[in-house]
């Protein structure tokens, strides 16, 4: 056989093993690419004498890589189709299936991973007669990086029966996810209103399910410069109706109420479509909403000073005190104005640092450092070598001048006055007061400007009492002079404070593990002693402090969250409607080891007989939410409710289904209350 026709055969024969099968009619060559397919399927054969003919371009994508929505959110691109070349064409109409929501960095993407098929609607010109369709398909595929394809498909039907194809099934399992205009889901939007102002706009969206949401999300569509940021998902009556409150990143001049906009309502494969135009509500900012919230921010930095973890703070404002006694009145304004200083000082590094997680996408709570090893490990350090000064084991200078800016009671100079202030701060975040939750839910709910001034007004409050002896001296000059006394003051003052150190230690253990709490606490002891029997103890503390803050991640360990079975079950957002919707009372508890207000509701309430032989009633659930360490799914139910801060407790209940929030700070009567309110249809 001539060596031409051996190749030309070999060729034939290579190309049925490697394609095995041509194409049917109703599919067009698939076009291999190292990032997936594209490939265009028909649910039929032929044209029959279809007017509309159902088609579907079918993408698949290797692992982790995605391809976007009709309007991809804040990065990507669409798929785009022409179908020039093509014979016997009208048009051709896409739909969208429901997409998934992608949250990376504080943007917001919507699209598709692994498979999708986009379902088409193609009209013939001739309806009867063959279709030839060619189409040039741009999409945008992205992982670590994105990369723009474009292809050209083609996909001959003949004229003749329109008998279903072998995509059929392929194209309709993606048709039902496209979402329906009418409320053929069983969904429906209620009200859309727009609140807020200038570039601090929000969009509230109330929808309403004829079955319990399971996992709802809104996805908005506007004109160009209008962009939405994750919503919060507030479920309301047992699950059947859901409050979305979305920020909107508009560009100047833009308002968001009148605005025409798309809204797509998903629960899993359900989906709504419906075009709605937002309706002016309540302004908040720029008028008496933003007076309100700054009063009501000046009053919760109050009384935050009264709060269970006031010992350490007011034992460092005692001590500034004391140490006034008999002093001129300029000095003692000043000392007490520079701790005022630090206390807003500190109030805007925090504001800074709630604005910096935003922007970031994020999630900020109030006390959250405490979630944090290195920031427990930090406390640790300042307290205990604050204590051991004030103890009297040293009076020297601690490196870089660290006496002067601790030792508030000695210190001529303004440093450790202001200093002392930015301690009290620090050591008042674990807590929560009346009036605080809502002041930072209003703040952490707007924008920059709102988030400074709501922190400010809490700074303000909590400074009040030092601003108060700086507007009347005599308040502290008229105490005795310092003397011989002054030592007992010290040593009870110091034990208060490393009090706070051992509490901060079993905060560690809760963290990071008793190993690792076991290490600080040793070396914090070994600091002391070294402060007391070494001439130079510069370099030995420092190395000790150095080794303190390598302990967590040296020795720390994921401790297993224990709970009282008899009382406690864990927390899960997803049961409390249907836990309501079988006659179920359910009480949420969201906690945390660092959190001192919590600990004393526990002691004072939950703990309380009563209290807790309801809690143990078959007919009541309990849910502890351990926030100690950070949890997103914790985070984004605090955030749902509009709180950023614990204390939180929830009574949920057939009487009650949105659910009763119990106030900060708890007693057995206003649960035992709660639980009849919600107990009562």
């Amino acid at each position: 056989m001539p060596s031409g026709k051996i190749a030309r055969l070999l060729v034939i024969v290579l190309g049925l093993l490697v394609f095995p099968q041509l194409p049917h009619a109703s599919e067009s060559n698939p076009v291999p690419a190292d990032l997936g397919t594209a490939t265009l399927v028909s649910a039929v054969e032929a044209t029959g004498s279809l007017a509309r003919i159902p088609l579907g371009l079918h993408i698949t994508l290797p692992k982790g890589w995605k391809t976007y929505w009709r309007s991809p959110g804040d990065a990507g691109l669409p798929a785009r189709i022409d179908w020039s070349g093509s014979s016997n064409l009208a048009d051709a109409e896409i739909r969208w299936p429901i997409p998934e929501r992608f949250s990376l960095f504080g943007l917001e993407t919507f699209g598709f991973e692994r498979e999708v098929v986009l379902p088409i609607t193609a009209r013939p010109e001739k309806p009867g007669e063959a279709l030839k369709l060619e189409a040039s398909v741009d999409y945008l595929v992205c992982k670590d990086i994105c990369v723009p394809i474009t292809t050209a498909l083609k996909l001959d039907l003949p004229a003749g029966p329109a008998r279903p194809s072998d995509a059929a099934h392929l194209i309709d399992r993606f048709n039902v996810r496209v979402p329906s205009p009418a409320t053929a889901a069983g969904l429906a939007v209620e009200e859309a209103v727009a609140t807020g102002s200038g570039k601090s706009q929000r969009l509230t969206v109330t929808a309403r399910s004829d079955a319990p949401f399971v996992r709802p999300d809104l996805l908005i569509e506007g004109p160009p410069g209008l962009s939405f940021g994750k919503p919060q998902i507030e479920p309301r009556d047992g699950g059947r109706s859901v409050r979305f409150v979305v920020p909107a990143f508009l560009m100047p001049e833009t308002g968001l109420a009148g605005t025409p906009l798309m809204l797509t309502v998903t629960d899993g494969d359900r989906a709504l479509e419906t075009k709605v135009t937002p309706e002016q509500g309540a302004r908040m900012v720029g008028d008496s909403g933003l007076l309100v919230a700054l009063l009501t921010a000046l009053l919760g930095g109050f009384i935050l000073n009264l709060m269970p973890c006031v010992l350490p703070v007011l034992s460092i404002k005692l001590l500034g005190m004391v140490g006034h006694g008999g002093a001129e009145r300029p000095a003692t304004r000043r000392s007490f104005l520079a701790s005022s200083a630090g206390i807003l000082a500190s109030f805007a590094l925090l504001a800074s640092g709630a604005v910096a997680l935003k922007a970031a996408g994020a999630t900020v709570g109030w006390g959250m450092q405490f979630q944090e090893p290195l920031f427990i490990v930090f406390m640790i350090v300042v307290v205990t070598l604050f204590a051991a000064n004030l103890w009297g084991l040293f009076e020297v200078a601690l490196p870089s001048r660290l006496a002067g800016m601790v030792s508030s009671a000695d210190a001529p100079g303004l440093t450790g006055h202001f200093l002392t202030g930015a301690l009290a701060t620090l050591l008042a975040t674990p807590c929560s007061a009346p009036f605080l939750g809502t002041a930072i839910a209003f703040a952490l709910s707007r924008g920059a400007g709102e988030i400074y001034a709501i922190f400010l007004a809490l700074g303000l409050g909590l400074a009040l009492p030092y601003l108060a002896v700086a507007g009347f001296p005599g308040l502290a000059t008229r105490l005795p002079r310092p003397g011989a006394w002054m030592a007992t003051m010290r040593r009870v003052l110091a034990l208060a404070l490393g009090a706070t150190a051992l509490w901060l230690l079993w905060v560690l253990a809760s963290s990071s593990g008793r190993p690792a709490a076991i290490g600080v606490g040793v070396l914090m002891v070994a600091a002391i002693a070294a402060l007391v029997l070494l001439p130079r103890a510069r370099i030995a503390v420092a190395g000790l402090v150095v080794f303190a803050f390598l302990a967590p991640s040296a020795l720390g360990t994921a401790p297993e969250r224990t709970l009282d079975a008899t009382l406690w079950r864990p927390f899960d957002r997803q049961a409390i409607p249907r836990l309501v919707a079988d006659g179920k009372t359910v009480v949420v508890d969201v906690t945390a080891e660092w959190c001192l207000t919590c600990q004393v509701n526990k002691r004072v309430a939950i703990a309380d007989d009563a209290v807790a032989a309801r809690l143990k009633a078959p007919d009541v659930v309990a849910l502890k939410a351990d926030w100690t360490r950070p949890d997103p799914g914790i985070a984004d139910y605090l955030a749902s409710h509009g709180r950023y801060g614990i204390p939180f407790n929830v009574v949920y209940g057939p009487g009650k289904p949105d659910g009763i929030v119990l106030p900060e700070l708890l007693t057995a009567g206003a649960v035992i209350e709660a639980l009849d309110a919600a107990k009562k249809r």
